[in-house]
């Protein structure tokens, strides 16, 4: 629980970082208020404490990321669109992918929308505050079988974001009115998120 220092008692360093993430836990449950992720945001604010600059990785995080990208059914969805580059694509009869038609999924992919946390129900169920947005996502295909007319696919998402909210967050309207985000307490440690063979 979040404890101040008795009125003007001088407080270090290592005090003042205590009482900032202590503060920070406590605002934190108005945005974890249900659901699987909410004890996210403690377990990553416990991390950047006291996890001396090393990424935060969490199998609850990866388990939201698949089951938002397979959840996502919004005509831009980044897993919808490999699929419709493939189903375009595909050389069914000689059952090959065309190497000249490669590009074509780099370029629908940017067409489409990354996974990011910042829907309605993120906002109550930890996620939003966890991984408001993402920094970096990387799409890989690792595996291509085509047979029979039909074709598997093994597709990873590697996402990335950086703990607390950069300049451009915090001017944003969203976050600056609240005092959870007013302490400013920002990591550029990084968040992995890996979601491997969907």
């Amino acid at each position: 629980m979040f404890r101040p220092p008795a009125a003007g008692a001088p407080v270090g360093r290592q005090e003042c970082a205590r009482i900032l993430f202590d503060e920070f836990r406590e605002l934190s449950a108005t945005f974890a208020l249900y659901g699987p992720y909410r004890p996210l945001i403690g377990r990553m604010i416990n991390h950047m404490q006291y996890g001396n600059g090393m990424p935060f990785r969490d199998a609850l995080l990866d388990q939201a990321l698949k089951a938002h990208i397979l959840n996502d059914k919004t005509v831009n969805s980044s897993l919808l669109k490999i699929r419709s580059a493939l189903d375009e694509n595909i050389d069914r009869v000689n059952g090959y992918f065309p190497n000249d038609k490669l590009y074509r999924i780099r370029e629908i992919i940017l067409e489409g929308r990354l996974p990011k946390f910042d829907r309605l129900q993120d906002n109550f169920n930890g996620m939003g505050i966890t991984v408001h947005d993402t920094w970096a996502t990387h799409i890989t295909i690792k595996s291509l079988h085509i047979e029979n007319g039909g074709y598997r696919v093994a597709v990873n998402y590697k996402v990335q974001d950086h703990f607390g909210l950069d300049t451009e967050d915090i001017l944003k309207f969203k976050f600056n009115q609240f005092r959870f985000f007013a302490s400013g307490l920002y990591c550029s440690a990084i968040t992995s998120l890996v979601l491997s063979r969907l």
